[in-house]
């Protein structure tokens, strides 16, 4: 199957999994995850619909937009190292991967340089998985009180990446817990912040996420196929 099959393919499974719970799949986006992905078969993602795409390092997606040249909205949603934000914050309409004040103040900072409020979502440890990044569920609201002081900052949601688990079913209570999460949130009526977004699900699991509240779902495999 090609890129344009694949990634019809994740379209209609994405319409199908918000059919079956009755929520409207416009609300749901689709981002094709470019990690390792060559400017050839980005233009073919792209080509298929893709309009917003994902990567994970901060230089391979400059060289990636350097060379598509094509109009799209980049997210990333890999770690984001303190010395990397001030081309970061040039190069991303959001950053997925904020789990501490430090990077929250240096990503504004960069951002009045250069008059620009940088959408957020913070990312969450629900599993606390040491190999993986994220704030513990109990300083999410801490942090994010102390990041909604930042002024060029505008926190839009939460992000997690669950277990990597066999079957999807026993991802679904880390997306149920950030659901929550995001709820109880919102009834804190934080200035400057929305819960409007819920970064979760990956090609393994993205149907089990949309079920589950994902407003954005981060698919690579399932539309480029196995990375080599």
């Amino acid at each position: 199957m090609t890129i344009a099959d694949n990634f019809k393919r994740v379209g209609e499974r994405i319409a199908s999994a918000a059919n079956r719970v009755g929520r409207d799949s416009d609300t749901i986006q689709l981002i094709a995850v470019t990690k390792t992905i060559d400017a050839i078969r980005i233009r073919e993602v792209i080509a298929a619909g893709a309009r917003i795409l994902g990567e994970n390092r901060v230089q391979e997606a400059k060289d990636k937009i350097e060379q598509v040249n094509e109009i799209a909205s980049w997210h990333l949603i890999g770690q984001l190292q303190t010395n990397k934000v001030k081309y970061a914050v040039k190069l991303f309409d959001m950053i997925h991967s904020v789990d501490n004040i430090e990077l929250a103040m240096e990503i504004d900072r960069h951002a009045l340089k250069i008059g620009k409020i940088q959408d957020v979502l913070i990312e969450v440890s629900i599993a606390r998985e040491e190999t993986k990044a994220g704030v513990a569920l109990e300083g999410v609201s801490t942090l994010i009180r102390d990041a909604a002081k930042l002024k060029n900052i505008s926190i839009k949601g939460l992000m997690t990446i669950p277990p990597f688990l066999d079957d999807p079913e026993k991802v679904r209570p880390y997306f149920r817990t950030l659901r929550e999460l995001a709820a109880c949130i919102e009834q804190e009526h934080i200035v400057h912040v929305s819960m409007q977004e819920l970064s979760m699900g990956m090609s393994g699991d993205f149907d089990v996420a949309v079920e589950e509240g994902a407003t954005l779902v981060r698919v690579g495999t399932a539309i480029f196929g196995q990375r080599q």
